[in-house]
């Protein structure tokens, strides 16, 4: 059984250190945390979720020069679940020169076309508190221990979708490509690991965590 207070497993980013929540993690005792370079995101949380931190004054440039969306690419095409935490308030924004409209429209193609989550953080700290409270949900998640609140799909086609999305590295776009290459859930529970990478998006290493969630104990 988990201790009340299980060590979270947090990788940072190198290059993050003047960021304030390495800091922040490095004065807790429920977090182990390792800092080295990572190919993609700024947080590697219980090795399953990538996480892509932006100041707010970062992320309006980013929307200016398009490293947004290259960076939205690859959290959404990754082996990993992507999330972006926004951190900042409106007094940090000050002059950024991008219009209220574009800063809405990006976010809209990060959360709703590419899938990726996105959180709201006031400050450094508050980042790192949100980075280890989502490593013990993911914990509690995989003990089976935390519900699925909200969000209750109507119809078998919209049930199947969103008992697919469960799995490791699945979104909405790829739940759907799952569903209508092996007819249903069941028929993906039965493919092969060969057989999962044949769906657009779906990689060796994708393919195999799915395998692992479906048929670990």
């Amino acid at each position: 059984m988990d201790n009340v207070n299980p060590t979270i497993r947090i990788v940072a980013d190198d290059r993050e250190n003047a960021g304030g929540a390495i800091g922040a993690l490095r004065g807790r005792d429920d977090v182990a945390l390792e800092v080295r370079r990572l190919g993609i995101g700024d947080f590697l949380v219980e090795e399953n979720f990538v996480v892509e931190r932006k100041a707010l004054p970062d992320f309006a440039q980013s929307v200016i020069d398009g490293r947004l969306f290259r960076q939205a690419s690859a959290l959404a095409n990754g082996a990993r679940r992507g999330i972006i935490i926004l951190e900042g308030t409106a007094a940090d924004t000050g002059e950024i020169g991008v219009p209220r409209e574009a800063l809405q429209g990006a976010l809209i193609t990060v959360g709703v076309f590419h899938g990726i989550a996105l959180l709201r953080a006031r400050d450094a700290d508050e980042t790192a508190r949100l980075l280890v409270y989502l490593g013990r949900q993911a914990r509690r998640y995989a003990n089976g221990a935390l519900p699925r609140p909200g969000y209750r799909p109507k119809g078998k086609r919209a049930r199947q979708l969103f008992i697919l999305q469960g799995l490791p590295g699945v979104g909405p776009g790829r739940a759907a490509h799952l569903l209508e290459r092996f007819g249903s859930v069941q028929g993906v529970a039965a493919a092969s690991a060969e057989e999962l990478t044949w769906i657009d998006g779906i990689g060796e290493s994708t393919a195999a965590k799915i395998r692992w969630a479906l048929e670990e104990p």
